[in-house]
């Protein structure tokens, strides 16, 4: 039988904790900083509190909305020949983050900032990989301006892989540059909206805020039915209830309101139902997203989105190890398990450590065989009168036969036995002729051969154009320009948004 979903709550804890959500939505509310939403969620019956920016949301608007929301949808690869389907009941893995550091065992310091190039090889490397169907923009192009960011990686998605791509909601307009660049690479707005291509961004601020240049970015994202993954990132502790019970109270208050209003903008846009929550570390207040306590938390997450029937997405192979330690093996091990056997939908972080600020090529492809072993934990033991093989059994014992000889165990050694490639099993003498390479050294040799052989789908020349004519038009924006369109005229509208501060 397979194996049972990891479950940390009852069904009245559940309860419980979906209870005080409506409670405190409708007594305190959430933080919006965005006119155009309060006034949608004000004409949808919510109550505004002008002073504070809280928007309280009444009971019944909150289950309204979450009825609206698609328990499945399909996502598509740049030229249409790679789908997948996210439901609620299967599991899938991806990427994640935005590493602005990247390990290279050539550098002295044996890491580096992050440019483009790097971005492209993880592209190639994503699409080139079993179990990881969707990459991000997972590796940041220090070398790249900003206001440029979304254009480049667009173009070296749309070149370079045959599977979707995810993109944060950083603001109205480049947000829609995003929307308008994947309707060249596709053929057509109608392409795009029938077969969602990308994957949004939108991290509530906790406690309890949606900020403005998320929130501008998210209308657009609802508006295309884009789906979009709707991630508090809070930290037990620090910026939200030390206990872990409190903090799903909190990130589900953050979660449903932000769902809430991605469905007026939109009816029927499909979200992720989503954590990146942690605990903060006690001793340094830094997040501890390698700790036990994220899997509690994940499994948390991934029994709330089974209660409102909405796809899950969580965190799994997260790590604070700075090196390719036993740390580092253990902590992204036994978060993709937690997330796994807990049942969440979409998994990201493949590839990442170090708070998922650094990237390693390596990582990437061992987090592959990785995936493939705890899917075949999933899996179980399958029990039938095939594989409970009495009359092998028999013919060993009374006939004097070998195991080895037997066609039952080259019929089903396949099906029950999962071999690794990356990992070694072989005696001492042997590794040590084949060189003593350690699981690193052998990611890299298969990280050179795909980027040797990867090819992506590529795209004409008549859309190469196009792109590069669009891009005339970013570049032509200045920072104050950006400013004033998406509205940040207060202190602390920028704050945290990566190249806009200052």
């Amino acid at each position: 039988m397979k194996t049972n979903r990891i479950s940390v709550l009852s069904q009245d804890e559940i309860e419980l904790i979906h209870n005080h959500t409506l409670d405190l939505l409708e007594s305190i509310g959430v933080r919006v900083d965005s006119p155009e939403a309060k006034k949608l969620l004000q004409e949808n019956g919510a109550d505004i509190d002008e002073k504070s920016d809280y928007v309280k949301f009444p009971e019944s608007l909150v289950k309204e909305q979450l009825n609206r929301v698609p328990d499945s949808f399909t996502l598509w690869g740049s030229d249409g020949t790679y789908k997948f389907e996210i439901n609620t009941r299967n599991v899938n893995f991806a990427t994640v983050g935005t590493p602005i550091k990247i390990y290279d065992p050539e550098h002295k310091q044996g890491i580096r900032k992050t440019i483009l190039s790097d971005n492209v090889s993880q592209i190639r490397i994503v699409d080139s990989l079993k179990n990881i169907r969707c990459s991000h923009v997972d590796v940041w192009p220090n070398d790249v301006p900003y206001l440029e960011t979304h254009y480049h990686t667009i173009r070296a998605w749309a070149m370079n892989s045959s599977k979707p791509y995810g993109l944060g909601c950083y603001g109205r307009i480049a947000s829609q540059d995003m929307m308008n660049l994947t309707f060249i690479i596709v053929g057509s707005e109608e392409e795009l909206i029938k077969k969602p291509r990308l994957i949004g961004f939108f991290n509530p601020t906790s406690p309890l805020m949606m900020t403005k240049i998320l929130l501008n970015g998210l209308f657009i994202f609802a508006k295309y039915k884009q789906p979009t993954i709707i991630a508090p990132a809070a930290s037990a502790g620090s910026t939200a209830p030390v206990t872990l019970a409190g903090l799903l109270v909190q990130s589900n208050m953050e979660v449903l309101s932000s769902i809430v209003l991605t469905e007026l903008i939109n009816p029927g846009a499909p979200v992720f139902y989503s954590t990146m929550n942690c605990p903060m570390d006690p001793p340094t207040g830094n997040v501890a997203w390698g700790s036990i306590e994220t899997g509690l938390i994940t499994a948390g997450a991934a029994q709330l989105a089974r209660y409102y029937n909405i796809p899950s997405r969580g965190p799994g192979a997260v790590t604070e190890s700075k090196c390719f330690d036993i740390q580092n093996g253990f902590e992204r091990f036994m978060t993709l398990s937690f997330a796994a056997n807990a049942g969440i939908n979409y998994i990201t972080c493949a590839g990442t450590y170090e708070s998922s600020l650094a990237e390693s090529l390596e990582l990437l492809v061992i987090d592959d065989e990785l995936i493939d072993i705890v899917n075949r934990g999933r899996d179980g033991i399958n029990v039938d009168e095939e594989t409970l093989a009495i009359e092998q059994i028999k013919r060993v014992a009374l006939e004097g036969k070998n195991y080895l000889m037997l066609k039952h165990t080259a019929k089903n050694t396949r099906k029950e036995i999962f071999v690794p490639k990356l990992m070694d099993r072989d005696r001492r003498g042997i590794w040590k002729r084949n060189g003593s390479k350690d699981i690193i050294v052998r990611a890299r040799e298969k990280v050179n051969k795909i980027l040797e052989t990867q090819k992506g789908p590529g795209i004409s020349n008549d859309v190469d154009n196009k792109l590069k004519d669009y891009f005339k038009e970013i570049t032509s924006r200045t920072m104050d320009f950006f400013r004033k369109a998406e509205g940040l005229d207060k202190e602390g509208d920028v704050k945290g948004i990566s190249g806009l501060e200052g």
